[in-house]
Parts: structure tokens; sequence; C-alpha cells
């Protein structure tokens, strides 16, 4: 008996579940959507002059990650890298729960471009784990600040900046052990691989995932080596730089809050961003800044307006940037294979 209509019906009802699941979160977030669409008449009160500082931001924050992305590499060419992370990300952000479409999207544009597939996967990942680790570090930036300062700040916005702290160095004790211990990547690797199996019942049964991470592990560590502080600083001007767009557009607005309190604000809204029932956490960071700014003392309609001038160049505009940046590869390298017989599929 052909197992095909069960797979096509999984298929359905999985797109189904995650359809509902974004209808869901964005019915819940749409007051404060709304409210920051609604307020793209009054750009035109805004100096246009102020787009330029905050587009460059955004800019440099985008060469920081693809600078990351070549130190785990260990490549050399810009090109490949950068137009496969701008590729990705604009997919991650234009299906729910985008972020293992883009991750797939660019782990197949490096290995059209002639990077190992495996090496591309392990790297890809250690990236975003690295990515996330330093997201969640920030905040000591901006309790330090408060500290030396004193300025002011409300109880609940300082307690979760200390939290996310509290993860910090969870995160990077946890990530020391993986980097230097064999037995719990092993561990790991062999719950997954078990876990695949287990799911995967029809396909041919995975075998030595445990060994690979360890391998593609220590080919990380040896690329890194004494540059984990390059790795360190590409990640956070990556978060840095964005930050340093919500300022601009901040100040283009005319709202002036501590950068300290405004970086515990961005961290908290960043994370609500990383929930991927919506594209891209869509609406969820929109609702996140909104009522984080307002705790960090800037006003309802500054809010609103400085949001949107933040989400247009941080959100929005990387969107096309992602397809031009598909086009430049595929006319440089061929379309990646898998898209190519996903098209071929199709059209038979």
């Amino acid at each position: 008996m052909s197992t095909r209509p069960t797979t096509a019906r999984a298929v359905w009802t999985k797109r189904a579940l995650t359809l509902g699941m974004t209808g869901i979160g964005l019915y819940v977030v749409w007051p404060s959507l709304a409210a920051v669409f609604e307020s793209g008449p009054q750009l035109k009160t805004v100096n246009p002059l102020w787009g330029l500082p905050i587009a460059l931001a955004e800019v440099a924050s985008f060469v920081c990650a693809w600078a990351l992305l070549r130190l785990a590499l260990d490549e050399r060419r810009w090109f490949p890298v950068a137009t496969a992370q701008v590729a990705g990300n604009a997919i991650s952000r234009l299906v729910p729960a985008g972020a293992a479409a883009g991750g797939a999207m660019q782990w197949d544009m490096l290995r059209q471009a002639g990077v190992s597939m495996t090496w591309a996967a392990t790297s890809v990942t250690a990236v975003s784990l690295i990515s996330t680790a330093t997201l969640f570090g920030l905040p000591v930036i901006s309790i330090i600040s408060i500290l030396i300062t004193g300025a002011p700040v409300e109880h609940n916005l300082f307690r979760a900046g200390s939290i996310a702290v509290i993860v910090c160095l969870g995160l990077l004790a946890g990530g020391a052990v993986l980097l230097f211990a064999d037995r719990p990547l092993l561990w790991i690797g062999d719950l997954l691989q078990r876990a695949r199996n287990r799911v995967l019942r029809r396909r041919p049964p995975m075998a030595g995932l445990p060994e690979r991470l360890v391998d593609e592990r220590d080919l990380i560590r040896r690329v890194l080596g004494a540059a984990w502080w390059q790795a360190l600083i590409y990640s956070a001007g990556n978060w840095l730089l964005d930050l340093v767009a919500l300022l601009f557009a901040l100040a283009a607005v005319g709202a002036q809050p501590r950068a300290s309190v405004v970086l515990l604000a961005y961290v908290a809204a960043a994370l609500l961003g990383m929930i991927h029932i919506t594209p891209g956490g869509l609406g969820f960071v929109e609702a996140g800044l909104l009522g984080m700014l307002g705790v960090a003392g800037v006003s309802p309609h500054q809010a609103v307006l400085a949001t949107l001038l933040y989400r247009l160049a941080s959100f929005w505009l990387p969107m096309p940037a992602g397809a031009v940046a598909y086009g430049l590869f595929a006319h440089r390298y061929g379309r990646p294979k898998h898209i190519e017989s996903g098209a071929a599929r199709r059209q038979a």
C-alpha cells in the first residue's frame, strides 16, 4: 500500500497547524502592529536625512554577520557568504517558523558555492549559537553603565536584564563544556540520531552522527582558535549596530532616552523576535518594542514612530535585498540544486 497519501496528509496537517498558530499569534499582537502601521503618514514629519544613518547602521550590522560567518567557515570570499546570509535572512522573514527554511536556503547556497555541506551546516549552527549567547550577554554592558551613572530604570526592566545575564552565563558555561568535552556532545548526538530514526522510520537510518558532531566541533575549534575574540567582536557588533539603528530612529523622532536603558528594552524585544510563530517575529517585536520603550521613558507617540522607522530598516528592506542577493548568487553560481529539483517536480 502506498504511503504517499499518508505523507501528503501529514504535510498538509503540519502546514494547517503552522498557519493556525501564525493566525493566533497575529491576532494577539495585532493591536500593536496596527498602531505601528497606522503611524505611516506621520513619517512625513521626520527629516528624511535620518534615513541614511539608520540604513548605514543596519548595513554595518549585516557586514558583522557576514564577517562572523566567514570566520566560522574559514572562507576568504565575501560574495557567497554575504549573498547566502541575506537571502536566507529574507526567507526566514517571509514564511511562518521560517528560521529552518532560511537556514536551509543559506546552507544550500553555501554548498552550491563550493563550501563543504557538513561544514556549512555546522558553521551556520555555531554562528547562531554564538549570536544568541552574545545577545544574552549585552545586558551586562547596560547594567554596568546604569550602576555607574545612576540612570533611573524601571525595576521590572532591570530584573529582566539581570535574568538575561544569568542565562548568558549559563550559555557560556554550556558552550565551554561542548567546546572542550566530548562526552556531552556524543550524548546529544546520540539522542538526536535516535529521535530522528524513530520519527523517520521509512527512511534509511542515520548512523555516525555523534562522531560527526565531535569531528566538526574540533574543526570549528581549530578554525576559531586564537580568533575566538574576533567572533565575539563580530557577534556583538551585529547586535550593537542594530541597536544603533534603533537609537538613530529614536533621535529622529525627538526622543532622548538613555542608551543603557534602551539596550535593556532592545534585548527584551529581540528575545520576543525569536518567537517564530509569525514570520520573523512580526508583531511580537513591535509589541515588545512599544512596551519596553515606554518603560524606558519614551512617549507612546515617539515609541510608535521610532518602531516604524527601525522596523522599516531592519525587517522590511532586507527582504527585497534578499531577492537581489539570490539573483546575483544564481547568476554567478547557478541555482541551488534542491531548488532546481523542487521546481522540476512542480512543473511535472
